[in-house]
Protein backbone atom coordinates (compact mmCIF):
# COMPACT_ATOMS: atom_id res chain seq x y z
CA UNK A 1 0.00 0.00 0.00
CA UNK A 2 1.38 3.34 -0.98
CA UNK A 3 2.07 5.82 1.77
CA UNK A 4 -0.53 8.51 0.64
CA UNK A 5 -3.02 6.00 0.19
CA UNK A 6 -2.34 4.74 4.00
CA UNK A 7 -2.56 8.50 5.50
CA UNK A 8 -6.05 8.66 3.50
CA UNK A 9 -7.44 5.55 4.85
CA UNK A 10 -6.38 6.92 8.40
CA UNK A 11 -7.75 10.63 7.63
CA UNK A 12 -11.06 8.76 6.69
CA UNK A 13 -11.51 6.92 9.76
CA UNK A 14 -10.81 9.92 12.00
CA UNK A 15 -12.81 11.81 10.78
CA UNK A 16 -15.72 9.35 10.07
CA UNK A 17 -15.79 8.08 13.81
CA UNK A 18 -17.06 11.18 15.77
CA UNK A 19 -20.47 11.44 13.13
CA UNK A 20 -20.89 7.47 13.76
CA UNK A 21 -20.69 8.29 17.74
CA UNK A 22 -22.85 11.49 17.68
CA UNK A 23 -25.76 9.37 15.14
CA UNK A 24 -25.61 6.88 17.91
CA UNK A 25 -26.27 9.90 20.88
CA UNK A 26 -29.69 9.03 22.55
CA UNK A 27 -32.00 11.64 21.20
CA UNK A 28 -33.11 14.24 24.19
CA UNK A 29 -36.83 14.34 25.69
CA UNK A 30 -38.96 17.59 24.03
CA UNK A 31 -41.13 19.18 26.32
CA UNK A 32 -44.33 20.90 24.59
CA UNK A 33 -45.02 24.56 26.29
CA UNK A 34 -48.20 25.87 24.87
CA UNK A 35 -49.30 29.46 25.91
CA UNK A 36 -51.68 31.75 25.77
CA UNK A 37 -49.53 34.46 26.54
CA UNK A 38 -46.21 36.30 24.91
CA UNK A 39 -42.74 35.54 25.26
CA UNK A 40 -42.08 39.33 26.03
CA UNK A 41 -44.16 39.46 28.92
CA UNK A 42 -43.71 35.65 30.18
CA UNK A 43 -39.69 36.02 31.19
CA UNK A 44 -40.62 35.54 35.24
CA UNK A 45 -42.94 32.76 34.52
CA UNK A 46 -40.92 30.93 32.15
CA UNK A 47 -37.89 31.11 34.41
CA UNK A 48 -40.27 29.75 37.65
CA UNK A 49 -41.06 26.96 35.07
CA UNK A 50 -37.55 26.84 34.55
CA UNK A 51 -36.74 26.23 38.64
CA UNK A 52 -39.29 23.67 38.49
CA UNK A 53 -37.63 20.94 35.66
CA UNK A 54 -34.37 21.74 37.18
CA UNK A 55 -35.58 20.57 41.06
CA UNK A 56 -36.71 17.29 38.74
CA UNK A 57 -33.90 17.25 37.36
CA UNK A 58 -34.19 18.30 33.80
CA UNK A 59 -32.18 21.83 32.50
CA UNK A 60 -32.12 22.89 28.73
CA UNK A 61 -30.11 22.56 26.80
CA UNK A 62 -28.34 19.44 29.00
CA UNK A 63 -30.42 17.00 29.12
CA UNK A 64 -34.06 18.06 27.72
CA UNK A 65 -35.44 20.25 24.97
CA UNK A 66 -38.04 22.62 25.11
CA UNK A 67 -40.24 23.60 22.33
CA UNK A 68 -42.46 27.06 22.75
CA UNK A 69 -45.43 27.90 21.18
CA UNK A 70 -47.22 31.35 22.25
CA UNK A 71 -50.65 32.29 20.59
CA UNK A 72 -49.62 35.64 22.14
CA UNK A 73 -53.56 36.69 23.65
CA UNK A 74 -54.93 35.14 20.14
CA UNK A 75 -56.81 32.40 21.73
CA UNK A 76 -58.24 30.81 19.06
CA UNK A 77 -54.42 29.74 17.53
CA UNK A 78 -54.32 27.35 20.69
CA UNK A 79 -55.86 24.27 19.03
CA UNK A 80 -53.72 25.12 15.97
CA UNK A 81 -50.33 25.48 17.91
CA UNK A 82 -51.10 22.37 20.16
CA UNK A 83 -51.68 19.93 17.03
CA UNK A 84 -48.18 21.53 15.94
CA UNK A 85 -46.72 20.34 19.46
CA UNK A 86 -48.64 16.85 18.87
CA UNK A 87 -47.24 16.80 14.92
CA UNK A 88 -43.61 17.55 16.48
CA UNK A 89 -44.15 14.89 18.17
CA UNK A 90 -43.25 15.97 22.05
CA UNK A 91 -43.13 13.87 25.37
CA UNK A 92 -44.62 16.24 27.42
CA UNK A 93 -46.88 19.16 26.90
CA UNK A 94 -46.74 21.67 29.66
CA UNK A 95 -50.28 23.77 28.91
CA UNK A 96 -50.40 26.99 30.46
CA UNK A 97 -53.34 29.20 31.12
CA UNK A 98 -56.29 28.85 28.64
CA UNK A 99 -54.42 26.18 26.77
CA UNK A 100 -55.07 22.91 28.45
CA UNK A 101 -58.37 22.06 26.80
CA UNK A 102 -56.62 22.65 23.06
CA UNK A 103 -54.09 20.29 24.36
CA UNK A 104 -56.31 17.90 25.49
CA UNK A 105 -58.47 17.97 22.47
CA UNK A 106 -55.28 17.32 20.63
CA UNK A 107 -53.96 14.26 22.05
CA UNK A 108 -55.49 11.48 24.14
CA UNK A 109 -51.93 9.76 24.35
CA UNK A 110 -49.00 12.39 25.32
CA UNK A 111 -48.37 13.41 28.71
CA UNK A 112 -50.10 16.67 29.79
CA UNK A 113 -49.46 18.53 32.73
CA UNK A 114 -51.56 21.85 32.46
CA UNK A 115 -51.58 24.92 35.06
CA UNK A 116 -55.15 26.29 34.81
CA UNK A 117 -56.45 29.49 37.07
CA UNK A 118 -60.11 27.41 36.73
CA UNK A 119 -61.39 24.27 37.71
CA UNK A 120 -59.92 21.30 35.76
CA UNK A 121 -62.77 19.19 36.84
CA UNK A 122 -65.64 21.75 35.57
CA UNK A 123 -63.83 22.32 31.80
CA UNK A 124 -63.29 18.24 31.34
CA UNK A 125 -59.29 18.27 32.05
CA UNK A 126 -59.77 15.47 34.56
CA UNK A 127 -62.13 13.75 36.20
CA UNK A 128 -61.62 14.78 40.01
CA UNK A 129 -58.39 16.30 41.06
CA UNK A 130 -57.23 13.32 43.06
CA UNK A 131 -57.46 10.89 40.59
CA UNK A 132 -57.63 12.71 37.09
CA UNK A 133 -57.93 9.84 34.85
CA UNK A 134 -56.63 10.16 31.44
CA UNK A 135 -53.17 12.11 30.12
CA UNK A 136 -53.74 14.78 32.05
CA UNK A 137 -52.69 16.08 35.22
CA UNK A 138 -51.22 19.79 36.33
CA UNK A 139 -51.69 22.68 39.01
CA UNK A 140 -54.87 24.78 39.75
CA UNK A 141 -54.60 28.30 41.37
CA UNK A 142 -57.67 30.33 42.58
CA UNK A 143 -57.96 33.52 40.84
CA UNK A 144 -61.03 34.46 38.73
CA UNK A 145 -62.48 33.19 42.34
CA UNK A 146 -61.29 35.88 43.94
CA UNK A 147 -62.88 39.02 42.45
CA UNK A 148 -65.13 39.29 45.33
CA UNK A 149 -61.75 39.49 47.66
CA UNK A 150 -60.08 42.17 45.17
CA UNK A 151 -63.63 44.25 45.67
CA UNK A 152 -63.10 44.52 49.22
CA UNK A 153 -59.67 45.47 48.99
CA UNK A 154 -60.45 48.02 46.72
CA UNK A 155 -64.12 49.30 49.02
CA UNK A 156 -60.64 49.58 51.88
CA UNK A 157 -58.53 51.89 49.61
CA UNK A 158 -61.44 53.99 48.60
CA UNK A 159 -64.35 53.38 50.81
CA UNK A 160 -66.38 56.04 49.31
CA UNK A 161 -66.30 54.65 46.05
CA UNK A 162 -69.81 55.70 44.59
CA UNK A 163 -69.09 53.52 41.39
CA UNK A 164 -66.38 50.04 41.42
CA UNK A 165 -65.60 49.53 38.09
CA UNK A 166 -64.97 45.97 36.45
CA UNK A 167 -63.10 45.20 33.85
CA UNK A 168 -63.88 41.58 32.11
CA UNK A 169 -63.51 40.15 28.99
CA UNK A 170 -66.88 38.32 28.68
CA UNK A 171 -65.55 35.70 26.13
CA UNK A 172 -62.71 33.95 28.08
CA UNK A 173 -63.75 30.92 29.85
CA UNK A 174 -63.68 32.61 33.69
CA UNK A 175 -65.25 35.84 32.11
CA UNK A 176 -69.26 35.22 32.80
CA UNK A 177 -68.07 33.86 36.38
CA UNK A 178 -65.86 36.66 37.32
CA UNK A 179 -69.03 38.87 35.86
CA UNK A 180 -71.40 36.73 38.60
CA UNK A 181 -69.13 36.52 41.76
CA UNK A 182 -68.50 40.11 41.68
CA UNK A 183 -71.76 41.01 40.85
CA UNK A 184 -73.17 39.01 43.59
CA UNK A 185 -70.37 40.76 46.13
CA UNK A 186 -71.35 43.88 45.06
CA UNK A 187 -75.09 43.77 45.46
CA UNK A 188 -74.54 42.18 49.24
CA UNK A 189 -72.22 45.27 49.78
CA UNK A 190 -74.43 47.56 48.65
CA UNK A 191 -72.09 48.64 45.63
CA UNK A 192 -73.00 50.17 42.49
CA UNK A 193 -70.68 48.31 39.99
CA UNK A 194 -70.18 49.41 36.22
CA UNK A 195 -69.12 46.13 34.33
CA UNK A 196 -66.87 47.47 31.00
CA UNK A 197 -66.15 44.52 28.25
CA UNK A 198 -62.12 44.28 27.65
CA UNK A 199 -62.42 41.48 25.22
CA UNK A 200 -60.08 43.34 22.60
CA UNK A 201 -58.01 46.19 22.66
CA UNK A 202 -60.11 48.75 20.80
CA UNK A 203 -62.64 47.52 23.59
CA UNK A 204 -60.61 48.10 26.38
CA UNK A 205 -59.41 51.65 25.16
CA UNK A 206 -63.15 52.44 24.79
CA UNK A 207 -63.64 50.76 28.57
CA UNK A 208 -61.07 53.33 30.29
CA UNK A 209 -62.46 56.50 28.75
CA UNK A 210 -66.08 55.41 29.97
CA UNK A 211 -65.01 55.44 33.56
CA UNK A 212 -64.81 58.96 34.61
CA UNK A 213 -68.41 59.54 32.21
CA UNK A 214 -69.30 56.82 34.08
CA UNK A 215 -67.89 58.34 37.89
CA UNK A 216 -65.81 55.17 38.47
CA UNK A 217 -63.77 55.69 41.07
CA UNK A 218 -61.82 52.66 41.25
CA UNK A 219 -61.33 49.34 38.85
CA UNK A 220 -61.21 46.16 39.27
CA UNK A 221 -59.43 44.39 36.45
CA UNK A 222 -60.39 40.66 35.99
CA UNK A 223 -58.31 37.51 35.48
CA UNK A 224 -57.90 36.80 31.98
CA UNK A 225 -54.62 35.58 29.75
CA UNK A 226 -55.58 38.20 27.54
CA UNK A 227 -54.93 40.73 30.05
CA UNK A 228 -51.90 39.47 30.95
CA UNK A 229 -50.63 39.74 27.69
CA UNK A 230 -51.87 43.26 27.66
CA UNK A 231 -50.20 44.08 31.14
CA UNK A 232 -48.06 46.87 30.30
CA UNK A 233 -51.04 48.54 28.56
CA UNK A 234 -53.13 48.17 30.84
CA UNK A 235 -51.01 49.52 33.91
CA UNK A 236 -50.44 52.66 31.40
CA UNK A 237 -53.68 53.30 30.77
CA UNK A 238 -55.16 53.05 34.46
CA UNK A 239 -51.96 55.71 34.99
CA UNK A 240 -53.00 58.01 32.30
CA UNK A 241 -56.97 58.15 33.54
CA UNK A 242 -55.70 58.32 37.18
CA UNK A 243 -57.35 55.63 37.75
CA UNK A 244 -56.60 53.38 41.22
CA UNK A 245 -57.11 49.69 40.36
CA UNK A 246 -55.86 46.17 41.36
CA UNK A 247 -54.80 43.03 39.46
CA UNK A 248 -54.68 39.35 39.86
CA UNK A 249 -51.00 38.88 40.05
CA UNK A 250 -47.61 40.49 41.05
CA UNK A 251 -46.64 40.70 37.70
CA UNK A 252 -48.79 43.57 37.85
CA UNK A 253 -47.94 45.74 40.47
CA UNK A 254 -44.10 45.20 39.65
CA UNK A 255 -45.08 46.79 36.39
CA UNK A 256 -46.50 49.81 38.00
CA UNK A 257 -49.97 48.90 38.76
CA UNK A 258 -51.70 50.00 42.06
CA UNK A 259 -51.99 46.83 43.92
CA UNK A 260 -52.51 43.28 42.94
CA UNK A 261 -53.78 39.96 44.39
CA UNK A 262 -53.79 36.73 44.16
CA UNK A 263 -52.23 33.31 44.06
CA UNK A 264 -48.50 33.23 42.67
CA UNK A 265 -48.58 32.22 39.35
CA UNK A 266 -44.64 31.82 39.51
CA UNK A 267 -45.37 29.22 42.30
CA UNK A 268 -48.21 27.89 39.59
CA UNK A 269 -45.50 27.56 37.56
CA UNK A 270 -43.13 26.17 39.27
CA UNK A 271 -44.88 23.09 40.07
CA UNK A 272 -45.98 22.26 36.64
CA UNK A 273 -42.44 21.96 36.08
CA UNK A 274 -41.95 19.50 38.24
CA UNK A 275 -44.64 17.48 36.94
CA UNK A 276 -43.09 17.53 33.57
CA UNK A 277 -39.91 16.47 35.11
CA UNK A 278 -41.23 13.59 37.11
CA UNK A 279 -43.23 12.59 33.75
CA UNK A 280 -40.25 13.10 31.88
CA UNK A 281 -38.94 10.24 34.64
CA UNK A 282 -41.19 7.69 34.31
CA UNK A 283 -44.48 8.73 36.22
CA UNK A 284 -47.71 8.86 34.52
CA UNK A 285 -50.48 11.72 34.57
CA UNK A 286 -53.03 9.07 36.02
CA UNK A 287 -51.03 8.70 39.32
CA UNK A 288 -50.28 12.58 39.79
CA UNK A 289 -53.05 14.35 41.38
CA UNK A 290 -53.39 17.34 40.81
CA UNK A 291 -52.07 20.06 43.09
CA UNK A 292 -53.53 23.28 44.58
CA UNK A 293 -51.38 26.28 44.63
CA UNK A 294 -52.11 27.69 48.40
CA UNK A 295 -49.59 30.73 48.10
CA UNK A 296 -51.30 34.06 47.79
CA UNK A 297 -49.34 37.64 47.09
CA UNK A 298 -51.02 40.73 47.85
CA UNK A 299 -48.62 43.61 46.08
CA UNK A 300 -48.93 47.57 46.96
CA UNK A 301 -46.95 49.59 45.07
CA UNK A 302 -46.76 53.01 47.01
CA UNK A 303 -44.61 54.86 43.89
CA UNK A 304 -47.97 54.51 42.19
CA UNK A 305 -50.27 55.70 44.89
CA UNK A 306 -47.79 58.37 45.44
CA UNK A 307 -48.34 59.76 41.44
CA UNK A 308 -52.22 59.12 41.69
CA UNK A 309 -52.69 60.88 44.94
CA UNK A 310 -53.96 57.39 46.88
CA UNK A 311 -53.45 57.57 50.38
CA UNK A 312 -52.88 54.17 51.41
CA UNK A 313 -53.77 53.27 54.78
CA UNK A 314 -52.07 51.76 57.20
CA UNK A 315 -54.59 48.47 57.80
CA UNK A 316 -54.00 47.83 54.28
CA UNK A 317 -49.98 48.50 54.28
CA UNK A 318 -50.19 45.64 57.10
CA UNK A 319 -51.97 42.76 55.21
CA UNK A 320 -49.58 43.45 52.51
CA UNK A 321 -47.13 40.95 51.63
CA UNK A 322 -44.86 42.87 49.49
CA UNK A 323 -45.00 47.13 49.13
CA UNK A 324 -42.61 48.31 46.34
CA UNK A 325 -41.39 51.42 47.29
Amino acid sequence: MRRREFISMIGGVVIARPFAARAQQPSLPVVGFLSGRSPVESATVVAAFRKGLLEAGYAEPQNVTIEFRWAEGQLDRLPELARELVHRPVDVIAALGESGPAAKAATTTIPIVFGSGGDPVQTGLVTSLNRPGGNATGATFLTAALGAKRLGLLRELVPGAEVVALLVNPDASVGQVQIRDVTEAARALGQKLLVLDGGSDDKIEAAFAALVPQRASVLLVGADPFFDTRRDRLVALASQHRMPAIYQFREYAVAGGLMSYGTSIAEMYRLVGIYVGRILKGEKPVDLPVVQVTKFEFVINLKTARSLGVKISDDLLSIADEVIE
